[in-house]
């Protein structure tokens, strides 16, 4: 049986943050679903305790003590062993819905510190993949003495390790997740480290996420091109566009086209 690994990023993480991939491969989760670790003397935050697999949730609950669990959004690769997480450990949840909240209020407010011990750890709210997504900041105690502190984005799936990520239409929207980048090109700098949810660790941060926005103009302006050849629907649009794509991730990209047809309508731009 696949089990859940507890990853080495050598030098790309301090020792204080650790990342343990679940056993649910695919071409939507990639490797996995990536459940992050941030280590204080008040107990572990886990960020993201994944599927409803016990395995994977023992593997977590066993590397020490929880003080908090957070979750990035409510898509189940992500929370759905939330509440058997809370089970195993007793740890608050916090999301940004409320409905996904054990034992503590909701991440209401935007760019506001959550109270841990050692680390500032900051919400961003960065809706786009879906309405309710959450990025968290965080800052540390460097890998070597001396440094500056270390500068981590936890993102969950508005920016992934490798590829792009879905815009999940309807619940997400093309113009928030355009504004969500923007915000955290502008945001972060290259000394941050980027920790996504799927796919592997990512040093220089920003040159990510400035890529991630520079592929999205590129694909409005495809979907603008097949339009113009006569395409009318998303599907037709994805028939287009995502040709050299796997068929498999056709029905995500039929979605984030959705979503790319509804930015159009909505601001006007040439069809």
């Amino acid at each position: 049986m696949t089990r859940s690994i507890v990853e080495d990023h050598g030098a790309a993480l301090p020792p204080w943050c650790r990342t343990v991939r679940a056993a649910n491969p695919g071409p939507m989760t990639l490797d996995g679903t990536n459940t992050y670790v941030l280590a204080t003397v008040g107990g572990n935050v886990v960020v993201d305790p994944g599927p409803l697999l016990d395995e994977h949730l023992s593997t977590v609950a066993e590397l020490g003590p929880v003080l908090l669990t957070l979750l990035t959004h409510h898509h189940l690769d992500h929370c759905e062993g939330a509440a058997r997480f809370h089970q195993l450990t007793g740890a608050p949840v916090r999301a940004r819905e409320p409905e996904l909240c054990i034992d503590a209020p909701p991440l209401a407010d935007d760019d506001a510190l959550i109270d841990v011990p050692e680390l500032e750890l900051r919400v961003l709210h960065t809706p786009g993949h879906t309405a309710d997504s959450v990025c968290f900041e965080v800052s540390g105690p460097p890998a070597v003495t001396g440094l500056a502190p270390w500068r981590g984005l936890l993102s969950g799936d508005t920016v992934l390790g490798r590829g792009t990520t879905v815009v999940a239409h309807p619940d997400g929207r093309l113009a928030d997740y355009l504004r969500t980048l923007e915000r955290l090109r502008d945001r972060l700098t290259d000394e941050w480290t980027l920790l996504p949810a799927h796919g592997p660790v990512r040093t220089a941060a920003a040159g990510v996420v400035s890529g991630y926005l520079e592929h999205r103009y590129a694909r409005l302006d495809e979907v603008r091109s097949a339009l113009v050849a006569g395409a009318r629907t998303a599907a037709e649009v994805v028939a287009i566009v995502y040709a050299d794509v796997d068929r498999s991730v056709w029905p995500a990209a039929e979605r984030t086209v959705a979503a790319a047809l509804e930015y159009l309508r909505e601001t006007g731009q040439p069809r």
